[in-house]
């Protein structure tokens, strides 16, 4: 049963009985109190509605409410088109209002399945609702619509269908045009987007075929028609170099230009610290030897350290981060700017910051042998690494060196390193640093922070930019003594803004939910592991787990479950804690250049350290809140972001050795066969039944395994396994493999692709014929299934395009 009404409902009228004025909100002087001309609150309008037969159009709900003056009208006119916004109110095909009842009507966020099919999040449900193919065709993903529940699907899951699609989330596309017996399309180059737009006569601007392009919306789509759209901006054709970092910036709408007043802000400042600065309350720490030390490749420096060794045992450590909060003022241009980016992104090669270059990489960067304002952290800690005093103050430094990771690991690790002498100014103070290190990270173990092994890879380019190999990242005591470091200044930021109760954003990092712990507990019960703990395990039973899974051969694997299990960090006000470093009390303080949250802490810092108390201070608990929200989706935007720039280049790179060898491990076993990570690339393709050795194979899910029926060969999540690459779709960011089950002795089986691959070259296949040829066939033979299909999408999209001129063309008319 539903609550709303059919088409031909009627529409209750002002003059039934009932009326209910202003006077009877009981939320107006709230409403008072926020407006010069007080309007209906939110609540009382949605009783009124309520609590009458059947829906009213917008008059009789004025009338309702003794409303008549022309202003209040107005104001009553945005308040329902705000309610309808968000999920509160609908309208149905007769314009009648009717109020959102959760138990049959519900407001969500579309997420759409590469596969056709998508859901609805539900705000404040933990249950989705399920929509098939027929009913995502009239949205796209990220639209936010009104569902009611129809009943449930084969696999019992909730299924809706949609009643009202409330706000459009695309209005740009990215995607590459294909042109095809006459009818244009751009192929959106986000997969959970469906439909192909179709760009009408004289809208594709000076596209070609083939070319990558950004395309506005013009129509969104229906239930009976495709999106309609025009050419806007033409990037380039697919495999220029740099490509997959500029359509990754449109997908994700990550902003990458200057508004003009962010640039005139950042270009007002002086190149170097004026004297009038000088003369503002700072400590002057010139004279004590900081240096920074950051990647072979960072140019924006945020942090420098300073140690020293005390006679009782202990250290006094300074970290001294840039002093962002002074340049970048609440309210400025920049300051806009820098909550609309929220965070620098990092794609390889390339940055786009948060800030302009002239402060990122210039005026707050603590570049060496210059004089930049600081905010300083100086902690006393004891023999055993406890923090027994730390003051905050704002500063002014000269950084003495820039060092690289390596370089502080080369001279740490061997004795006769000759940067020894040339940094022999410093060598004794990173000594000093190194064994407060050992001592604290004793202490990061001791109270049960996780620590993982990272799988991080990095590309290395040539001078054309194409890759040239890809290689793991390493790392070592030097990048470790430095996150120590930072994490001691961010826990001490974090017990100030506590101590002074100045709201704040603190990094939150929540414990596993009930249901992925289940499935985590299953998924290592059958390698004979455990996770201790009961039904809450604490971070100190899964730093037992991630320590008892640090030698086997399966340990990524293992430790990406373990990481799925977990929640997402975010950024709020609430101080919840951060589970995965075991700690009460955290914050993000140490990199304001390029993290937003980092700039808020400072000036909550900076707040404490002149006034003493919250009051007077800029920002409002509820202010922060939606600041936290706002930088918790930035940050996931740039990491979705990387991770697609990271799946382009990997298929670009691997476009160069279709038919080569390499060894991995199955990294995913699923009904239609198993998914191989390669060894140090991390990069990881489809190994398809079809691939696999004749037989028929059954899927065990409990144990993660595909079993040959006739052959009794197996399959399991870590096997090690030999591959050939066999098939490369950049579009859809996907490798297939073929099984090689006895390896050529002509072929060297490696576990890297070949170091001299490029961009754009194509490079003789090395297998054999006898290797290739059984793959060839199969491939020729998916080829022609895929001309077929693809056949069949240009005439339905022949027949949607002669639809959508009819039916323009009859509109034309009925105009006239």
């Amino acid at each position: 049963m539903t609550i709303f009404p059919q088409v031909g409902a009627e529409i209750m009228h002002a003059d039934e009985p009932g009326t209910k004025p202003l006077e009877d909100d009981p939320h107006r002087q709230r409403e008072g109190a926020k407006y010069d001309n007080p309007i209906a609150s939110r609540e009382h309008i949605t009783a009124q509605l309520k609590s009458l037969s059947g829906p009213v159009d917008f008059e009789a709900l004025a009338e309702l409410l003794g409303i008549d003056e022309e202003n209040s009208l107005e104001a009553l006119r945005r308040r329902v088109a705000a309610m309808i916004r968000d999920g509160q109110l609908v309208r149905n095909r007769r314009r009648g209002l009717i109020p959102v009842d959760k138990t049959n009507l519900m407001p969500g966020r579309v997420s759409a399945h590469p596969d056709g099919y998508g859901f609805v999040i539900v705000e404040e449900s933990s249950q989705d609702i399920y929509l098939n193919a027929r009913q995502m065709r009239q949205v796209l993903h990220g639209d936010r619509v009104i569902v009611t529940i129809t009943g449930e699907d084969a696999r019992g899951r909730r299924e809706g269908r949609i009643v009202n699609v409330v706000e459009r989330a695309n209005q740009t596309l990215v995607g590459r045009v294909s042109v095809d017996r006459g009818t244009v399309v751009v192929l959106p180059d986000n997969k959970r987007i469906h439909q192909d737009l179709l760009i009408p006569p004289g809208e594709l601007s000076s596209a070609v075929d083939g070319d990558m392009v950004v395309a506005q919306i013009i129509e969104q789509p229906g239930r009976k028609h495709q999106p309609v759209g025009k050419v806007i901006e033409v990037l380039g054709q697919h495999l220029e170099p740099g490509m997959e970092i500029d359509v990754a910036l449109r997908s994700h709408g990550i902003p990458f230009q200057w508004p003009e007043a962010v640039s005139q802000e950042a270009n007002g400042f002086a190149p170097t610290v004026d004297e009038a600065t000088l003369q503002i309350d700072r400590e002057d720490i010139r004279d004590l030897p900081l240096i920074t030390i950051d990647g072979e490749d960072a140019r924006d420096f945020d942090d420098a350290v300073w140690c020293e060794s005390l006679d009782s045992g202990g250290w006094r450590l300074i970290v001294a981060i840039a002093d962002v909060a002074h340049y970048v003022t609440p309210g400025s241009a920049l300051d806009r700017e820098a909550i609309e980016r929220g965070t620098s992104v990092y794609f390889p090669g390339r940055v786009v910051p948060m800030l302009p270059e002239s402060l990122s990489n210039g005026l707050c960067s603590l570049n060496p042998d210059v004089d930049r304002l600081c905010m300083i952290c100086d902690m006393r800690l004891d023999a055993d690494g406890i923090v027994k005093r730390t003051q905050f103050r704002n500063g002014l430094m000269r950084s003495h060196a820039r060092l690289t990771y390596d370089q502080v690991y080369n001279m740490l690790s061997q004795s006769s390193s000759p940067l020894k002498e040339q940094y022999k100014t410093v060598y004794p103070m990173i000594e000093s640093l190194h064994s407060l290190y050992k001592v604290i990270a004793h202490l990061r173990r001791e109270r049960g922070a996780i620590d993982f092994e990272s799988n991080e890879t990095q590309f290395v380019f040539d001078e054309d930019r194409k890759i040239r190999e890809i290689v793991p990242v390493v790392r070592h005591d030097a990048h470790k003594m430095i996150e120590e470091c930072m994490i001691l200044a961010n826990i001490q930021a974090a017990d100030l803004l506590l101590e002074h109760q100045i709201p704040s954003l603190y990094r939150v990092h929540s414990g596993p939910k009930a249901d992925r712990l289940e499935d985590l507990r299953a998924f290592i019960a059958l390698r004979g592991l455990t996770l201790t703990g009961s039904d809450t395990p604490s971070p100190r039973d899964f730093a037992h787990l991630a320590q008892s899974i640090k030698d086997l051969p399966e340990r990524n694997i293992i430790q990406s479950v373990m990481l799925r299990s977990m929640q997402q960090a975010v950024y709020q006000p609430a101080n919840d804690g951060h589970f995965g470093l075991a700690l009460k009390n955290y914050v993000h303080f140490t990199s304001p250049i390029r993290r937003y949250p980092d700039l808020l802490v400072h000036r909550g810092i900076k707040h404490a350290i002149s006034k003493g108390r919250k009051a007077d201070y800029a920002y409002t608990l509820s202010e922060v809140r939606a600041l936290g929200e706002s930088c918790s989706m930035t940050e996931r935007r740039a990491e979705d972001a990387s991770r697609d720039v990271s799946a382009w280049l990997k298929c670009e790179f691997m476009l160069e050795h279709v038919g080569a060898e390499f060894t991995g491990v199955i990294s995913a076993v699923t009904s239609f066969g198993v998914f191989v990570e390669l060894d140090d690339t991390q990069i990881e393709g489809l190994l398809h039944v079809t691939n696999l050795h004749r037989d028929y194979y059954r899927f065990d899910q409990a144990a993660h395994a595909l079993i040959g029926e006739r052959s009794g060969r197996h399959y399991h999540l870590g096997d090690k396994m030999v591959v050939q690459v066999a098939a490369v779709n950049l579009e859809e960011r996907k490798i297939d493999f073929a099984e090689i089950l006895h390896s050529s002795s002509k072929k060297k089986v490696s576990s890297k692709p070949h170091a001299d691959s490029g961009r754009g070259e194509k490079k003789r296949n090395t297998a054999s014929s006898k290797e290739i040829n059984p793959e060839h066939r199969r491939q020729q033979k998916r080829k022609r299934k895929q001309q077929r299909r693809d056949d069949k999408r240009a005439a339905a999209k022949a027949v949607a395009q002669r639809k959508t001129t009819v039916r323009k063309s009859r509109n034309a008319k009925k105009k006239r």
